[in-house]
Order: C-alpha cells, then sequence, then structure tokens
C-alpha cells in the first residue's frame, strides 16, 4: 500500500483471510454467475446442484443465502 492518496488497497474491508469454505462458496458463484444466471433463485438453485452448502450444512434457501451474504459483508 502507498501513503500518498488515492491508493487501492483490494482487501480493504477484509478482517481476516478466507477460510476454505469462504473460497469454495465465492469459486462455485462466479460459475453459477457465469453459466446460470444472477437471480436469486438461479445462484441459490446452482448452489445446491453443486452442493455447495451452507455453512451448516445445509441446502441453500433464498433466506440463508441473503443472510450468511449479509454476515460475510457481501
Amino acid at each position: 500500500m502507498t501513503d500518498t492518496w488515492p491508493y487501492l488497497d483490494v482487501h480493504q474491508s477484509r478482517t481476516h483471510e478466507p477460510t476454505p469454505y469462504e473460497y469454495k462458496l465465492a469459486a462455485t458463484l462466479e460459475e453459477v454467475y457465469t453459466r446460470e444466471g444472477h437471480g436469486l433463485a438461479d445462484v441459490v438453485r446452482g448452489l445446491n446442484a453443486r452442493q455447495v452448502h451452507a455453512a451448516d450444512g445445509s441446502p441453500w434457501t433464498e433466506e440463508s443465502f441473503r443472510a450468511e451474504m449479509n454476515r460475510l459483508g457481501a
């Protein structure tokens, strides 16, 4: 990072290194967005079809996906 303004720190809002779960979720979301769409129903369906479930191991619902994105600060 530089001391002059403006600067860009690509991880300026990161509070910790992503966990393996977070890395897997991010990679799968990129794949779902590319192949299936950006709608919430598309994302939930795509994650569940790839068996990338919520942190507690349960299949995604629209409500649980929204809550997880909120928790992760996305």
